[in-house]
């Protein structure tokens, strides 16, 4: 079975058009720790319930909260390319609660 591959532009995990058609702008991204939760940006507060810290390892991925496909963010920056790491499922479980928590913040 071929890996399902992103667009991307010139080494720019901002600029992946997932598998499934969704962007930055369309539906959103969401920047996940290696489990595919959304981690919390926020700096020197609590992180919030639901979503994960930010890893110290800067070890980020790219959610795509619409179909739940995972792209690993050095992968994409070293080589241009956007190969789906993982998935998971966005509508259900703390999947879809730390996602819903991440656009309560983000609003």
């Amino acid at each position: 079975m071929d890996t399902e591959t992103a667009e991307v532009v010139d080494h720019d995990v901002t600029t992946i058009t997932c598998v499934c058609g969704n962007t930055v702008s369309k539906d959103g991204l969401i920047q996940a720790n290696s489990e595919g939760v959304p981690v919390y940006i926020g700096e020197n507060t609590a992180v919030p319930a639901g979503l994960a810290p930010w890893p110290e390892d800067e070890d980020l991925y790219t959610l795509c909260p619409s179909c739940g496909r995972v792209y690993r963010d050095a992968v994409i920056e070293e080589t241009g390319t956007a190969p789906v790491a993982f998935r998971v499922d966005p509508d259900a479980g703390p999947i879809a609660e730390a996602i819903r928590v991440h656009w309560e913040l983000s609003t």
